[in-house]
């Protein structure tokens, strides 16, 4: 597995609109300019990320995206697989039999295995809502979107 600029963008917006879950939606201007992603590139995650399931949108004068489901729901390993595809850093199962020549070393191929389920378990078990707890714990003891009354 492989994460590409894709996927980190999209991980990115995504805990952006988690940390904001139910409060408010964000542009694709404000999450643009926020993570600097060039506003093309996020459209198109964006569209990626909608049609799987993830956001949803908006239009007028209050629109933008928002989760179209609870952060706590929303799997990291998902995300990846919908945006990059295989979450094995060895390839498919396939792969890694011809690449470990599974009869000659047996070994190999069941390690490369566990490699594979090692990392899918990882990024299955953690959701939005758990990076974003995560991010306030260790950097911050607020959200990265205040709100300032005036």
């Amino acid at each position: 597995m492989k994460i590409t600029k894709k996927g980190e963008y999209a991980l990115e917006a995504l805990l952006d609109l988690a940390f904001l879950y139910g409060e408010k939606t964000l542009t694709l201007r404000e999450l643009s300019v926020k993570n600097r992603i060039p506003h093309k590139f996020l459209e198109q995650i964006m569209m990626i990320l909608k049609r799987h399931g993830f956001v949803e949108s908006s239009k007028g004068k209050f629109g933008g995206y928002a989760l179209s489901r609870s952060p706590k729901t929303i799997t990291l390993g998902e995300v990846i697989r919908a945006v990059e595809g295989s979450l094995s850093p060895l390839d498919t199962t396939p792969e890694i039999r011809k690449r470990a020549k599974q009869d000659k070393h047996p070994g190999l191929y069941v390690t490369f295995l566990e490699v594979r389920n090692a990392v899918a378990d990882i990024l299955d078990q953690n959701t939005l809502a758990d990076v974003c707890d995560k991010s306030l714990a260790l950097g911050a003891s607020k959200s990265p979107y205040q709100m300032y009354y005036i």
